[in-house]
């Protein structure tokens, strides 16, 4: 073999081993599946991370699948199908006392209002009696269930006081919008939008959780996964969390994130963005895991006491082990 033939043959070898080594790289990052609500504002913080390269960074793959409904998610987990999904602890405890082996890691606190007109002189849950109240939700929500929890220890039965009427988000907000209804307790995305269009935010769920017995805001919703997951692959769990609490973090302090957002919520002006804004970064959890479980069994007394044993699945008390805590875990 002449000298040139040598080079040759060794500067292919060395591009190969190249190519060879990106590619192992690529293959190197840690698959994590991610099904989610396409509507749901863990879309906006999981394309804050990929923008920022925060998946990157943490060696991860994230593959998302938009959901149309929550109950889709709850599909995906319990059928191998994702790693990951947002539910609300409520959920996670019925699963785990069927047998389900789930765990919780909180996510936000933002739960909603009960919105009314401006010049409503609904203020308390004491003034509903007598008036129609839309529930987004149906008759089973964790929200109506604590507004009623909260309403009874005021010795007043709003589900008769009232007169609720059940159904989607959207619809509610049009119905109040129109002057159907006389209030409106909405999921916390259609509450920013009401109070973007001059509604008044009457009642707030947070209020509600103190009246029972909470002392702070309670991150009902939050990060859902199996035990095996977080035991198997606890590394790649830990990497997600980490990368979503820099994204959080991200979204606090750089407005250029959230022109997609924008966007994806169809928004006319900056106004009503600072209002999302302002809501959402409101939701962060800011609370120990320890805190947040201590409040969340308070709570679910209130939700059992309305809504019965059948609907968490016969558990009388909250399982504490459902509640996992990342710095904990490490």
């Amino acid at each position: 073999m002449t000298r040139e033939g040598f080079h040759v043959r060794v500067a292919a070898w060395i591009a190969g081993a190249i190519a060879l080594f990106a590619a192992s790289g690529v293959e190197a990052a840690d698959t994590i599946r991610l099904a989610v609500q396409k509507t749901g504002t863990v879309s906006w913080e999981l394309a804050a991370m990929k923008a920022l390269g925060l998946d990157k960074e943490a060696g991860l793959d994230i593959q998302i699948s938009e959901l149309a409904t929550t109950d889709a998610g709850k599909v995906a987990i319990q059928g191998g199908a994702a790693d990951l999904i947002v539910s609300d602890w409520l959920w996670v405890a019925r699963e785990r006392a069927l047998g389900d082996k789930l765990l919780f890691t909180p996510y936000s606190t933002a739960l909603g209002c009960i919105a009314t007109p401006k010049d409503s002189p609904v203020k308390s849950l004491a003034d509903l009696a007598g008036r129609s109240l839309g529930v987004a939700g149906g008759p089973l929500d964790k929200s109506w269930l604590l507004v009623q929890a909260a309403a009874r220890k005021d010795g007043l039965d709003l589900a008769k006081a009232a007169r609720p009427a059940y159904g989607a988000p959207p619809l509610l907000a049009e119905k109040l919008a129109q002057g159907e209804l006389d209030a409106a307790l909405e999921f916390w995305t259609f509450c920013v939008d009401l109070e973007t269009r001059g509604f008044r935010r009457a009642v707030e769920m947070a209020d509600v959780e103190k009246a029972l017995g909470a002392s702070g805001p309670v991150a009902m919703t939050g990060y859902v996964f199996t035990e095996s997951f977080a035991r198997d692959r606890a590394d790649v769990l830990r990497r997600f969390l980490a990368a979503g609490a820099r994204a959080r973090v991200a979204l606090a302090k750089d407005p250029d994130l959230w022109a997609p957002i924008k966007a994806r919520l169809h928004l006319a002006d900056d106004a009503a963005l600072d209002v999302y804004r302002k809501r959402y970064l409101e939701g962060v959890p800011r609370r120990s895991v320890a805190e947040e479980a201590a409040d969340a069994k308070a709570l679910y007394g209130a939700i059992v006491s309305v809504g019965g044993l059948d609907l968490v699945g016969g558990a009388a008390e909250l399982d504490p082990a459902l509640f996992f805590d990342p710095a904990a875990a490490r």
